[in-house]
């Protein structure tokens, strides 16, 4: 009799995303592989590298040689400038701090993440918001950067996406944890939420700018917490990394090394959900 099946959610949460590695490093140790993966944000692009057929340890040492160099980070951040006076005046012209994650994703992105949801290994779900439709919004076919853009573009952080006449912005501000998408794709779902919460002394009044950073995390807590009230989720994996910034991708190897009990954790869990059913199916 074959084992259960077991798709996967990657929930948004920037650099703080970078621990979803641990988590297909556990599908990895089990010889286990996902029939079908949901991914919002920097979820989406971790689960596009592993649908697109790199292993576990392959994005591991990406992000770490990738975000290790200060230098070349700032070389590659220049890049991104606009190359014509008219592509600065399309993209809003002079404003304050949003670039073009389209050209983000073109250079930062590992040469092995495929370009089209039509040569992917897994099946994969990518959840943007949908800015004047006021929703989520799951890409499954067509350009597969232009859909990881649209996921990531955190507002006042990156410009919003144009996608056919449509506007997008970061998914993770309407589904930050997309395990809704995987309803009755696979036996056992699990879903990686790295989507943090306020730190600090309880009583302790917060600066204006924790409190505006952990506004949206309050928010994504809120929505996963009344999706799991309608929706099959057997597995909620939560590493200990709120601690952490959705722009703390310089501090790669510590959101790594802080995360790392994920790995072993999962594992254990996954073992037992797959006990459980097995028993459940034959009894």
């Amino acid at each position: 009799m074959s084992e259960p099946t077991v798709a996967l959610a990657l929930g948004a949460g920037g650099a703080r995303g970078i621990a979803h590695v641990h988590a297909l490093a556990a599908f990895d140790d089990l010889g286990l592989r996902p029939v079908a993966i949901a991914g919002t944000s920097i979820g989406a692009i971790m689960g596009a590298a592993y649908a697109s057929g790199m292993s576990a340890g392959e994005i591991h040492s990406y992000v770490h040689e990738r975000f290790q160099n200060r230098l070349e980070l700032l070389a590659d951040m220049w890049k991104l400038r606009p190359e014509r006076v008219s592509q600065f005046l399309e993209e809003g012209g002079p404003r304050l701090g949003e670039i073009n994650i389209e050209r983000v994703v073109d250079q930062f992105l590992p040469s092995q993440i495929v370009t089209d949801f039509s040569q992917l290994q897994i099946p994969l779900q990518v959840i943007a918001t949908d800015y004047y439709a006021h929703c989520d919004h799951v890409f499954g076919s067509g350009s597969l950067h232009l859909a990881l853009a649209a996921s990531a573009a955190i507002p006042a952080v990156f410009l919003p996406v144009k996608i056919e006449g449509d506007v997008f912005i970061d998914g993770g501000m309407t589904n930050p944890v997309p395990f809704d998408k995987l309803a009755g794709s696979a036996d056992i779902i699990v879903a990686v939420d790295v989507s943090g919460g306020p730190q600090g002394e309880r009583g302790k009044r917060p600066g204006k700018v924790d409190v505006v950073y952990a506004a949206s995390q309050l928010m994504q807590l809120s929505i996963v917490r009344a999706k799991t009230e309608h929706y099959q989720l057997d597995i909620c994996m939560r590493p200990n990394i709120a601690r952490f910034r959705a722009l703390d991708f310089l501090k790669t190897d510590r959101i790594l090394n802080g995360s790392l009990p994920l790995r072993e954790d999962l594992k254990r869990e996954l073992g037992a959900a797959m006990d459980d059913f097995m028993k459940r199916r034959n009894s």
